[in-house]
This record gives C-alpha cells, structure tokens and sequence, in this order.
C-alpha cells in the first residue's frame, strides 16, 4: 500500500507562516511530479504549486512569492513552505504524487487544514 502523509497544517494569524510536508511510502516505485492542490469551502480544487523529479517548479498566480515547494527525493518528500500568509489561502491543502509523466495524480495524502485569520 502507498501511504502520504501530510503535517505542517494549523492555524496563523495574516502574515504568518506554515511548512507543510508530505512524505510517501509503501509501494511507491518511482515518482515523477509532486504537487500540492488546495480546497477551499465553497470552492474547486485547485493546484498550488508542483515540482517535477528534475527540480523545475510551477506555481498558481496568487501566490507566487510567498510559497515556495521542494522535495526531498532520498525521502520521497514534498514541502511546501508558506508565507505572508492571506485569509483567502484558507483550505483543505492535499499532496500528491504523479509516477510518471502524463499519467494522472494517482497517489493523495489526507489533506491538512489550513486556517489564516485576520
């Protein structure tokens, strides 16, 4: 079995930061990109940031700046570190692991809550 889990949720004031980590194991035998999606009440499930098996990144316009992801591929782990964190960054924040390019995010953590107050 494939297990992800996450840490690194909680509640901060604006302005606050949060590291949010997501470690893969089990039967994982190759990882390609790692990602980090958010849901907010409400709201569609969006993607955050990812990071390919190669070190190239990408992030969604709102929060380029104050977030940056890594890995750790020795541990088969994803962290997202957060900044100048914004009331509208509130939600439900899920890992995910894409084993090989083009194929779909197969592999979901838990999800962590996310809450940033004003």
């Amino acid at each position: 079995q494939v297990q992800l889990v996450e840490s690194g949720g909680g509640l901060v004031q604006a302005g606050g930061s949060l590291r949010l980590s997501c470690a893969a194991s089990g039967s994982i035998f190759s990882i390609n990109t790692m990602a980090w999606y958010r849901q907010a009440p409400g709201k569609q499930r969006e993607l955050v940031a990812s990071i390919s098996r190669g070190g190239s990144t990408a992030y969604v316009d709102s929060i380029k700046g104050r977030f940056t992801i890594s890995r750790d591929n020795a541990k088969n782990t994803v962290y997202l570190q957060m900044n100048s964190l914004k009331p509208e960054d509130t939600a439900v924040y899920y890992c995910a692991i894409q084993e090989a390019p083009r194929l779909p995010f197969r592999y979901w953590g838990q999800g962590t809550q996310v809450t940033v107050s004003s």
